[in-house]
């Protein structure tokens, strides 16, 4: 059973349509007893970082999805709360990964960076796995995580950026596979599958 996490973020249906679509048994839940009863959790995100902690604390899920210890995909904005901080609202994160997000600049981008984009990914990534590297995965954000210690995958948008990260049981990726086609099915399949 997945628990997908309902914290208002914008994109949970459609990734349930996915799970769906893979024959996949989850629940849409809120409740700290149905998440730890998971196999597996998925963490979509499409909203406002300081919105999304607001509403995990009225949850009283941020000490939980701090340490737990079963396999766990943030997405879009579900991968930068699972930093140690963000910009967007200058708000304190779950801490997952020790680093932080920050905001696009530059008069040369388009912000919000949104659409297809080339990512490249290191050898070993199990969300990768059968995917060949330098596909192209659909983005929607203006905020961005830095390249640091636990990148498994790079995007450029005016400056190198984390497209995925990966530590322990914790998986991030910034963009949407539930929207990029065959490979994000993929991603997700191999999520379920792999990790």
């Amino acid at each position: 059973m997945i628990a997908l996490i309902d914290y208002g973020a914008g994109n949970t249906a459609s990734v349930a349509n996915v799970l769906k679509d893979l024959n996949t048994d989850y629940i849409i839940t809120q409740k700290e007893s149905e998440i730890c009863k998971s196999d597996k959790i998925i963490f979509p995100g499409v909203g406002e970082a300081s919105y999304a902690i607001k509403k995990l604390n009225l949850y009283n899920l941020i000490n939980l999805l701090r340490v737990i210890k079963k396999p766990f995909l943030g997405i879009c904005l579900g991968m930068q709360l699972m930093c140690e901080r963000s910009e967007e609202g200058n708000v304190n994160c779950l801490g997952v990964f020790p680093t932080y997000c920050k905001k696009f600049e530059g008069d040369d981008i388009k912000i919000p960076h949104m659409g297809w984009n080339k990512v490249e990914f290191s050898e070993g990534s199990k969300l990768f796995d059968g995917i060949p590297n330098g596909q192209h995965f659909y983005f929607a954000h203006s905020y961005y995580v830095p390249v640091n210690v636990n990148t498994s995958s790079i995007c450029n948008h005016g400056v190198d950026f984390t497209a995925s990260m990966q530590k322990d049981n914790y998986y991030g990726v910034q963009f949407h596979p539930e929207k990029s086609g065959e490979y994000g099915i993929n991603i997700i399949r191999n999520f379920l599958e792999k990790c």
